[in-house]
């Protein structure tokens, strides 16, 4: 668990004007429509993102705006919110009037809070809500697409939990195995998510990974290079099969 070097701003700094930075190309009207058109790409990230820090300590510094894994991996950071485990409730980092936070380590919470406006999104514009688990994953992963990021991070301070959003070249450019990660990657998005259509979200999965689709009633046949990926759906559009071969 890491330690808050830094929790309260130091002193309140003047920022920059925020500029929307909310990616042109993507766009969502409700948390369903977010999960079956970006979920498993964003889920798919924390794959590359564990493997940089996964099992190692981390640390926080607010006033720098950095989290640092282990002793020598920092990574710029931004703060959404947090999850209270006392009341179990969600709280936005700009509903947090207490913490003093400047500007500056908010502005993507911020951008999310004025998109959430513009599009009648609850999640992103209620200051304070109860919560589940899954929300502060959902709330990391809408950010981690809407931003282009590297992965969202939950860091567990004993009293609750920090939603942090990270980019880095380092994490970007972590290697996989592209068949086995979608093969583990789609299943556990829709075992983790309530999704109505897991057809539409595997095409879009896969679309955006580069696979060339070939629809055939509820099957679909995904290639790539010499990976081949086989999904059967049934008449609800659940998924009910998923196989691979390369």
């Amino acid at each position: 668990m890491g330690i808050f070097n830094n929790i309260f701003k130091k002193k309140e700094e003047n920022t920059e004007a925020i500029i929307n930075q909310l990616s042109d190309n993507k766009h969502f009207v409700s948390e369903n429509d977010f999960l079956e058109k970006f979920g498993a790409i964003a889920l798919e990230k924390q794959r590359n993102l564990f493997s940089v820090t996964g099992g190692l300590s981390w640390n926080v510094d607010i006033g720098k705006e950095e989290i640092t894994f282990g002793d020598d991996l920092t990574f710029p950071m931004q703060v959404l919110g947090s999850f209270s485990h006392s009341s179990e409730t969600w709280l936005w980092i700009w509903e947090n009037k207490a913490g003093g936070y400047a500007e500056s380590v908010m502005k993507q919470a911020l951008l999310l809070k004025q998109y959430g406006e513009e599009n009648n999104i609850d999640l992103l514009t209620v200051g304070k809500f109860d919560a589940l688990d899954n929300d502060l994953h959902l709330i990391g992963m809408i950010a981690v697409e809407m931003f282009n990021l590297s992965g969202y991070y939950l860091g567990n301070y004993g009293q609750g939990t920090m939603v942090v959003t990270i980019k880095s070249d380092v994490i970007d450019n972590s290697e996989s195995e592209e068949l086995s990660r979608i093969l583990t990657v789609f299943p556990e998005l829709i075992s983790t998510f309530e999704i109505q259509n897991h057809k539409n979200a595997f095409t879009n999965y896969l679309s955006q990974k580069g696979y060339k689709l070939t629809v055939n009633g509820n099957e679909i046949k995904a290639e790539k290079n010499e990976n081949i990926i086989n999904a059967v759906f049934n008449e609800n559009n659940l998924l009910v099969q998923l196989n691979g071969n390369s």
